[in-house]
């Protein structure tokens, strides 16, 4: 069986593996979030972090920096019961013809500390920069179809929906992913995208989008 690492995949690759259906970029009802009301307490963690990115020139941070200084510090506040935040979590997950494999940089979701029954609901990508850096859209795209594979041998749901994230300095990009057919030779992929959100000026919103992705993936609202 042919193994591949999430973050070397090609399109030729992708391909291979899955049907992929691309929707155009929309606000989409998993977006809408105003009715989300966040908590003082939140809000106050969220405007210092806001405000420290904004005295900041991030386009000088490396990765690892801006990750510990923004993106994970939201993942965090983004937990709810046992929903939890981890960073460099492994995957491996087996297609009939294919092993994929990598390391996502972060994760929401079930049971992360079970050997047996964790649940993937938000998968984050960092963005590496530089010409020699990979698309970070294939490197997401290869994570989701892993995390979703876990997810159906765990519960055999014929539909899998889960979300990603691709970051890049303080800009968020998310996806919603709904993984159908997983039990065939070639899956089918049908992914939402969001508009690019920059967490200088648009934490809250940030912030609420992770809190509502969190709600939604654990049957606390409706899609």
């Amino acid at each position: 069986m042919k193994s591949l690492r999430c973050a070397d995949l090609t399109v030729a690759d992708i391909r291979e593996i899955v049907t992929v259906q691309e929707q155009p970029l929309a606000a989409y009802p998993w977006t809408q979030v105003d009715p989300l009301v966040l908590s003082d307490q939140e809000r106050e963690h969220v405007a210092y972090i806001q405000q420290r990115l904004r005295i900041m020139d991030t386009s000088l941070m490396n990765e690892a920096t801006i990750w510990g200084r923004a993106i994970y510090p939201m993942l965090i506040l983004a937990e709810q019961g046992p929903v939890q935040a981890w960073a460099q979590v492994t995957l491996r997950a087996r297609y009939p013809h294919v092993e994929l494999q990598g390391v996502v940089d972060g994760v929401l979701g079930r049971g992360l500390l079970s050997m047996t029954e964790t649940t993937y609901y938000l998968l984050v990508v960092e963005a590496k920069r530089g010409l020699e850096s990979q698309d970070p859209r294939l490197q997401l795209l290869g994570q989701l179809l892993a995390a979703a594979r876990l997810n159906w041998e765990l519960d055999q749901s014929a539909q899998q929906t889960l979300f990603g994230c691709y970051t890049i300095i303080d800009t968020w990009k998310f996806v919603r992913a709904v993984v159908e057919n997983l039990d065939s030779a070639l899956p089918t992929i049908t992914l939402e995208p969001s508009r690019e959100y920059v967490q200088k000026f648009e934490a809250e919103t940030i912030l609420a989008i992770l809190k509502h992705i969190v709600a939604l993936s654990v049957g606390a609202l409706a899609l």
